[in-house]
């Protein structure tokens, strides 16, 4: 049974991966279907013939084309450890002749391959292509100097070569890694007519091409997987900041707009005048957003933040009175400084809507290792059995400080009022 939408069949992207290599991977998905994350149990063949289905952006990802070459790195640290290892018999025999002189020149030769891996822009690349064109031919030549001068050293180079296979198998695909095992069958009728030894390197290499192969695909299918995720789960994180965003100057602006003002029939001249200039400043603020702006200076401490919100809370009809302790946030990091000023935002927003009063403070002081501000007002407050699961205290104040590390907790009685404490970690 296959998942709706999706055939039960071998998808392209496992193809492609076959055929071209790590490069392929730096195909990134458009998206992940829902499939894939559903919690409903299915074959794991299903899920993975649903996410290769997902349509891959037209341009591969720049900074994944670059990180593909680190997976061609696995195969050269093979070479790295097996050669030595491959070593110690001919040291161990006393032999100091063309296979350890190969031996060692092949350790250094593959070192500084890896060296230069590193420092290419990718496995597409004409550096890279040069180098693994330049290693085959390094691997194929080291196997026919030792086996004509040092035939008991011929293990070693082989092991070098089989590296090699994996190398262009991962890097290129199985196609080039069956060519450069087609290249090396002559090479051996050259160096040695046994039938059983060609036969066995020959099935040593394929199954070296099925093992590069297999792990090119999990790694494949792993990356794939994670950037879908990825990519899904920031569209979902970008969709809910653009919510918090418009909950929080929008809705809140037009919300307090509604309120009606103390006299506001005889100040109705100056109440206009209020809103027109909360509404410009507002306006101000959207256009900045949108068009990619930077902010204007902001300031450097929590405790001018707040005071700037103060200032704008008392346009919208709401007086916040600060109480400063002694509080060091010259290490706090501005993403939760300004965590703290929205949720604080928030919660004398809602003491504007709901609590009845226009009257709030706004304490600030060390605790448990970290900065607390505290939002009280003396307004009706409420029950936690009639409190409203809303989006504001859900998202703007809890959801926001939980991002940065911090937590919040409200406490409210009916007719004592409603204590709002906001703290993060330095």
């Amino acid at each position: 049974m296959a998942l709706a939408g999706y055939p039960a069949r071998s998808p392209s992207f496992l193809g492609q991966l076959v055929r071209r290599g790590a490069p392929v991977i730096a195909a990134t998905p458009r998206d992940m279907p829902d499939q894939v994350v559903d919690p409903t149990p299915v074959p794991g063949w299903q899920r993975i013939s649903a996410m290769c289905a997902a349509e891959s952006q037209p341009e591969p990802d720049k900074l994944m084309a670059r990180a593909c070459r680190y997976v061609v790195l696995v195969p050269m640290a093979y070479r790295l450890v097996a050669v030595p290892v491959m070593l110690l018999p001919v040291l161990a025999a006393g032999r100091a002749g063309v296979g350890l002189a190969v031996g060692v020149l092949l350790f250094a030769l593959n070192a500084a391959a890896i060296v230069w891996a590193l420092r290419v822009p990718g496995v597409l690349s004409e550096s890279m292509r040069g180098l693994l064109i330049s290693d085959a031919c390094v691997a194929l030549g080291a196997n026919l100097l030792v086996g004509y001068l040092d035939p008991g050293a011929s293990a070693l180079t082989w092991t070098h070569l089989v590296g090699t296979v994996a190398l262009w198998t991962v890097a290129w695909g199985i196609t080039f890694g069956l060519l450069l095992t087609a290249l090396s069958v002559p090479l051996q009728l050259i160096v040695s007519t046994d039938v059983i030894t060609l036969a066995t390197n020959t099935l040593l290499l394929a199954v070296t091409i099925l093992t590069a192969t297999g792990a090119l695909l999990m790694v494949g299918l792993g990356t794939r997987l994670a950037l879908g995720l990825g990519i899904r789960r920031g569209r979902e994180a970008e969709a809910a900041k653009v919510r918090r965003e418009l909950h929080d100057t929008v809705l809140q602006v037009l919300e307090a707009m509604a309120l009606p003002g103390p006299g506001d029939d005889v100040h109705a001249v100056e109440r206009l005048a209020e809103l027109r200039g909360t509404a410009r400043a507002q306006a101000m603020e959207l256009r900045r957003g949108l068009a990619g702006e930077p902010d204007l200076p902001h300031p450097t401490t929590i405790g001018e933040d707040l005071a700037l919100l103060a200032t704008e809370m008392a346009r919208e009809g709401l007086r916040a009175q600060l109480v400063f302790a002694d509080v060091d946030d010259s290490t706090m990091p501005e993403a939760r400084r300004r965590a703290v000023r929205d949720a604080a935002r928030e919660a004398l927003r809602n003491t504007m809507k709901h609590s009845g009063t226009n009257e709030a403070v706004l304490r600030i002081e060390e605790r448990d290792g970290g900065i607390a501000v505290i939002a009280r007002d003396h307004g009706s407050g409420f029950s936690d059995e009639d409190r409203p699961a809303g989006f504001g205290i859900s998202e703007s104040i809890t959801a926001r400080l939980a991002e940065v590390g911090g937590r919040s907790h409200v406490d409210s009685q009916p007719g004592r009022g409603t204590r709002v404490t906001l703290w993060v970690p330095r």
